[in-house]
């Protein structure tokens, strides 16, 4: 599983001109799912995202996650993440999961935010979407697990 985070003042995802998610500051995680990919891995990607230590603390290092902010996490569905990019001009998709796989996992990972406390701002899975953000830094990291 692929995440893909930014540290952002805003961001918001749009899906028929209608704002399906929005967050003020916090993480933008676009999600990727491969075909390997398992529900422990979901949950160990929601571990690193939350406690990844990518805001400043008083001295300006990058100390503080997440949850030490208590900052908003957008979910945005990311069905490109896992191509391979290796060979040629145009990307081959077979590393990424099949879309019922995905989808099960991308709501997996949902649930899991949900059950510990915080409140589900996401896009829609297999959407057309428009993702807009202010990135704070600019800050992005990519995770794997």
């Amino acid at each position: 599983m692929i995440g893909l985070i930014q540290r952002v003042l805003a961001a918001k995802v749009v899906v028929n001109a209608a704002t399906v998610g929005e967050i003020q500051t916090g993480i933008l995680l676009l999600l990727g799912v491969e075909r390997a990919d398992t529900e422990a891995q979901a949950k160990r990607l929601l571990e690193r995202v939350l406690n990844y230590r990518i805001f400043e603390d008083s001295e300006g290092r990058m100390n503080r996650s997440l949850l030490d902010v208590q900052g908003g996490l957008l979910v945005v569905p990311q069905f490109t993440l896992p191509a391979d990019t290796q060979k040629g001009n145009r990307p081959s998709f077979t590393p990424a999961a099949p879309p019922e796989q995905g989808k099960q996992l991308f709501d997996y990972f949902c649930e899991q935010l949900q059950a510990q406390g915080h409140t589900l701002q996401a896009g829609i899975f297999g959407a057309d979407m428009q993702v807009h953000l202010i990135n704070n830094g600019p800050v992005t990291f990519w995770l794997k697990t």
